[in-house]
């Protein structure tokens, strides 16, 4: 099986049906969602609509999300490096970076290093910087929390079956640019299979927050990027969090949960 992508980011005059690509480079997610990362969390809420913007042309295209070579050369640094504040918080907002990207519409495409949190820019004329497994445990940590991404990306169809199709995106909350908070869910084929997706972009631990529910039922954590196995403060909500049977937003039920600091939380309804 061979695939193809063009990376162009702009149309072609003249030409119909398209150039024979399989997909396109989401250039416009990825430019949009590094220079969001790349502010202080206190200035992140003056600049929302950088995180929702895409979720208005992610279903014009069969995109990629590319976190490609690309964007950690030239000194442009590496992922880990773009990321603000001091090194716990620079591994949790690359963390929760993932987190977006595996959740976010599209197939994702992440160059070697940034899984493991290289600090220095590729370059073709070395290894990768394994040497940084030995100075510290976040690298390895970083490593397993991208293995649990595929894991779960692989046994969730939610995930990845409807890509490139509106009904396999619902937005929760895309508002709280107050709290640097959004919140959305992803369906397979089958509507009763979803994940709900809940990501807080700043270092605050908010408690009793609340969140939107597809369905009314209970559900349970199935991924925190806050865990301490992945580096995290350990700032674990309720594995099972209780529906509650009100009207919140669009949404005639909801749930109250922990929403820990630089962190995405991944619910999955238990049926």
């Amino acid at each position: 099986f061979i695939s193809s992508a063009s990376d162009l980011s702009r149309d072609i005059d003249g030409i119909r049906n398209g150039l024979g690509f399989g997909f396109k480079w989401n250039m416009g997610w990825m430019n949009d969602t590094l220079s969001y990362f790349s502010k202080d969390p206190v200035y992140r809420k003056y600049h929302h609509s950088s995180l929702t913007f895409s979720l208005m042309y992610a279903f014009s295209e069969n995109y990629i999300l590319p976190l490609s070579h690309d964007e950690v050369v030239h000194g442009k640094k590496s992922l880990i490096e773009k990321m603000p504040g001091d090194l716990w918080q620079k591994f949790a907002n690359l963390r929760l970076l993932l987190f977006l990207q595996w959740c976010h519409p599209g197939k994702k495409l992440l160059f070697m290093g940034g899984e493991f949190g290289q600090f220095s820019e590729w370059c073709c004329k070395r290894s990768l910087d394994w040497h940084l497994f030995d100075q510290s445990d976040y690298h390895g940590k970083l490593m397993f929390f991208v293995s649990r991404l595929n894991t779960i990306l692989h046994a969730n169809p939610a995930l990845w079956e409807q890509d490139s199709k509106q009904d396999g995106f619902q937005w929760l909350d895309f508002s709280d640019r107050e709290n640097s908070i959004i919140s959305f869910a992803r369906f397979s084929n089958n509507y009763q299979d979803h994940l709900v997706c809940l990501l807080n972009f700043t270092p605050q631990t908010l408690y009793d927050y609340p969140v939107g529910l597809p369905i009314p039922c209970d559900y349970r954590e199935l991924l925190n990027s806050d865990d301490i196995a992945f580096g995290g403060s350990g700032k674990i909500a309720d594995k099972v969090h209780r529906c509650i049977h009100q009207h919140f937003g669009q949404n005639l039920q909801h749930t109250r949960i922990t929403v820990p600091p630089l962190a995405g939380v991944l619910l999955k309804p238990q049926l």
